[in-house]
């Protein structure tokens, strides 16, 4: 798979710009009411890479960053530091913030996810990219032990544990995450005189399905 398990600095996405979008069909009908069907399951995300350079040094990172996935060659993790946690922003991940899966006496693998709530509504969303030695985990109320009881791919967000998950037992996990994400242009025009006249340069990156 053309993917660099490497993160964009976490320096230069914390001013970029950002966030998930949706793809929806509206059909009017002659009556005047509207039809709705959307065809993606899931949110992407899309981000302005370019608004996080302050500096020249920070141009060249980019530039060396961006040569080194040959463009939109190879995708790379990206961290939305709108939303990289599974709790809240301002509190420190818990193991219990996320139910990702209930036990069945017989399965052992569970795909970390992450759930966004509103009123009665709810939308989960696979987490495949979750940070190295950030996920915790357990059954109820009782957290488990990282390489004791549980093992974590954080490639994909799969989450393989020693024994498997009494009936109906919930299965909790509390991490922090990337967004795999790769630059949408093969092309990125910089200029000393513009970036000193506060003119940054257009970066655009989209998420990838991994």
């Amino acid at each position: 798979m053309n993917f660099h398990e490497v993160r964009f600095p976490a320096s230069l996405s914390f001013g970029s710009a950002g966030g998930p979008e949706r793809r929806t069909d509206v059909v009017t009908l002659a009556n005047g009411f509207e039809e709705r069907n959307t065809p993606w399951a899931h949110s992407r995300r899309r981000y302005d890479a370019g608004l996080g350079m302050r500096s020249l040094d920070d141009v060249e990172d980019l530039i060396s960053f961006f040569e080194a996935r040959r463009g939109q060659m190879f995708a790379f993790r990206w961290k939305d530091w709108s939303d990289f946690k599974s709790g809240r922003a301002s509190a420190e991940h818990s193991f219990d913030d996320q139910v990702i899966g209930t036990g069945n006496g017989a399965e052992t693998q569970f795909q970390i996810s992450k759930t966004y709530r509103s009123g009665s509504f709810e939308y989960s969303r696979p987490i495949t990219k979750p940070v190295l030695g950030t996920v915790r985990m357990g059954l109820e109320r009782e957290e488990l032990r990282e390489g004791v009881d549980y093992e974590v791919d954080v490639t994909t967000g799969l989450i393989t544990l020693s024994n498997a998950p009494a009936e109906g037992v919930q299965v909790m996990a509390g991490f922090e995450f990337d967004v795999p994400v790769r630059f949408d242009t093969d092309r990125i025009q910089t200029s000393v005189a513009s970036f000193q006249a506060g003119d940054v340069p257009n970066v655009p990156v989209v998420e990838v399905r991994v």
